[in-house]
């Protein structure tokens, strides 16, 4: 063979091994490119980040569904897997995974709107709490997709955060003088045997009627809607006359509309679509949708946390040796001292998102120069419970990082030992 001359064998003077390796190589070529291109094809539109943060690679997604016809599965290489059964649409990501993907999303918001230094920082920060959180982002939005395009128009679909899973009708009960009542759940079922003309019943059966019968229903009422709610729901407790009073909707409507306001609730979120999830019933809505507590303190041995409507929470750590007693009184906005923190807080679904704790040094009267910028400040990430049925009274700890102020890096902390926080209520605070 001269020089210059192919060293490649003619086709025909390969060996049958070399020959059948190259056929069966050239067909998984093809394979993978028709997988490649109908992938690319059923993709979702879905937003990347485009500020300088260069997630990983869109991943496939591969649905099963098993011949029983159970939930389908979401599979991503290289991600945490995210289960989503097909019935209820409930994700079962990682607390610290869910917070990521919370963050990837304000950080799209704030990119969409221009905002484009506070989309960085987000961005930047979503990925240091989880390398694969556009992954997981991806996937959360393709089943949102998914999910809505099997939903019907007129189906009202629950936050994903926080669902109702009570069956529960919504029956209409009349008093005596056919004024109707929203009731729903068991308490509905319970008022179908109370009798049509109600009154309230002497403690002794000799006596007469009560002198409170005497109280026309419209006056009982008002004096209702100037109480608390435990003090209505005490009432109740009296008869079967007061408890069919004390579910007048305006009263229970006056609560839902006074609570349930921005940062209870997202700016976009309306208080009549929280409502329907609870068949209409304000009662029931009131009870049993999350609401932070703001009329009094959450304590965790020394450390003490109170939210403000505004958006506005207060975090002490305090030494063992100051009373309740003693640090109550003093968590205002002025105050100053050692391991006071002033934040943001906001709630979605059952998860409070606590942000920019920064540290409020004392000031000294003989300072002279100014107080320099703290380098970090704080974030956590808590889970608002209820025990028992609507008194929203303990936060658990899912999370708590240390953000550098300059790069926006967290740093989760350690969380050993963390004791819940239970609510005290304080009766000089306001509520709302």
């Amino acid at each position: 063979m001269t020089a210059g001359t192919s060293d490649i064998l003619a086709p025909e003077q390969e060996p049958a091994e070399l020959a059948r390796f190259r056929e069966q190589w050239k067909a998984e070529v093809r394979e993978r490119q028709a997988a490649a291109t109908s992938g690319a094809q059923t993709q979702p539109n879905v937003p990347f980040p485009r500020l300088g943060v260069t997630p990983a690679t869109k991943p496939a997604i591969t649905n099963t569904l098993s011949a029983s016809r159970g939930p389908a599965t979401h599979v991503v290489a290289g991600a945490p897997t995210a289960i989503t059964h097909a019935s209820h649409g409930q994700s079962h990501l990682s607390p610290n995974l869910a917070h990521a993907v919370e963050v990837y999303r304000k950080a799209i918001f704030h990119e969409q709107h221009s905002q484009l230094d506070e989309a960085l920082r987000l961005y930047r920060q979503a990925f240091r709490l989880d390398a694969n959180v556009d992954r997981a982002y991806f996937i959360e939005e393709q089943r949102t997709q998914e999910r809505s395009a099997t939903q019907p128009a007129s189906h009202k679909k629950v936050p994903s955060t926080f669902s109702v899973t009570r069956d529960v009708q919504k029956p209409e009960v009349q008093d005596s003088k056919n004024r109707s009542f929203v009731a729903s759940g068991f308490l509905a079922q319970v008022l179908k045997n109370f009798p049509e003309n109600l009154v309230f019943e002497p403690e002794d059966e000799k006596e007469g009627l009560p002198p409170i019968n005497l109280i026309p229903d419209e006056l009982l009422l008002q004096i209702l809607r100037i109480l608390d709610y435990t003090t209505i729901e005490r009432f109740a407790a009296v008869s079967r006359k007061a408890r069919v009073l004390s579910l007048d909707s305006a009263i229970w409507r006056d609560f839902v509309q006074l609570a349930y306001k921005p940062p209870q609730i997202a700016d976009d979120e309306s208080i009549t679509n929280i409502v329907e999830l609870y068949s209409s019933d304000y009662r029931r809505a009131y009870l049993e949708h999350p609401r932070l507590r703001l009329d009094g303190v959450y304590i965790a041995v020394c450390h003490y946390i109170r939210f403000f409507p505004n958006g506005q929470v207060l975090s002490l750590l305090a030494n063992e040796e100051w009373q309740p007693q003693t640090v109550i009184p003093m968590l205002k906005p002025s105050l100053r001292m050692k391991g006071f923190y002033i934040g943001n807080w906001s709630l979605s679904g059952s998860t409070v998102y606590i942000t920019n704790l920064d540290e409020k040094h004392p000031s000294h009267a003989h300072a002279t120069t100014e107080l320099q910028p703290n380098k970090y400040f704080f974030q956590m990430t808590l889970a608002l419970r209820s025990r028992p049925l609507g008194r929203w009274n303990k936060l658990d700890f899912i999370g708590y990082d240390s953000v550098n102020v300059e790069d926006g890096e967290a740093v989760p902390l350690p969380l050993k030992n963390e004791r819940s926080f239970w609510f005290s209520k304080v009766k000089s605070w306001a509520g709302y």
